[in-house]
């Protein structure tokens, strides 16, 4: 045991074993590290060694705590998913839907120009076909889901008329549109937008939205 786990270990219990508060510090250690180092230099250079002496603890606090790297990086996935995820705007009725798409939009935009979510972004592009278990752990994060599944309640409040099939489709192109080119421009593919372009980015997606559901209802001819 190294010294930054006895100090751990000293917070425990007489059996000494850390106490729950001590144990959820050292897990949080050890995400922070496994995070700074696959954001900063990849997962495939990341090594469970590595990630374990950043931290300062032994590999076999590391396994006690993850069993192997694929667990590890769908724990840090899941971590800058539930960082940078957007506000809460479930389905609230004290805000009216069409504002509350506005918000939502805005928020979800914000989140997906984080750097710790660009960085993402770049390695599941960079590694996801030599390294499967990246693509595994966003899917398993939830994150795309749960905000589809809150933009098709605001959407559907808005068009009551709308399926839930036709509410999730609209609302899947609805985070496509926000935030595919902005996330390209952040990148260095042109400019990156500035605040106030990001407003009007959301503002003319969600006129775009409502206008393009219109037609969803409607059969086709």
């Amino acid at each position: 045991m190294n010294l930054a786990e006895h100090v751990a270990g000293s917070t425990g219990s007489r059996g000494g074993r850390p106490s729950r508060e001590a144990a959820r510090h050292l897990r949080e250690r050890i995400l922070e590290s496994a995070t700074e180092l696959m954001l900063g230099q990849g997962y495939g250079a990341t090594s469970i060694e590595a990630v374990a002496n950043h931290a300062g603890v032994s590999k076999r606090t590391l396994y006690h705590r993850f069993a192997d790297k694929g667990e590890l990086v769908q724990a840090v996935v899941a971590r800058v998913v539930e960082g940078a995820r957007a506000s809460s705007l479930d389905a609230a009725t004290e805000i009216e839907p069409r504002e509350a798409l506005r918000r939502f939009g805005l928020a979800a935009l914000r989140a997906a120009l984080t750097p710790q979510v660009l960085a993402l972004y770049r390695l599941i592009v960079a590694e996801s076909q030599r390294f499967p278990d990246l693509l595994q752990a966003v899917a398993l994060s939830g994150g795309r889901a749960q905000a589809v599944r809150t933009l098709s309640a605001l959407l559907r409040r808005e068009r009551p008329e709308l399926s839930p099939a036709e509410a999730d489709f609209a609302s899947q192109q609805y985070l496509q549109m926000l935030v595919s080119l902005p996330q390209l421009r952040a990148m260095g593919i042109g400019e990156p937008m500035s605040d106030e372009e990001c407003r009007q980015w959301v503002e003319r997606s969600l006129q775009l939205l409502l206008h393009g559901v219109a037609g969803l209802a409607r059969p086709a001819c």
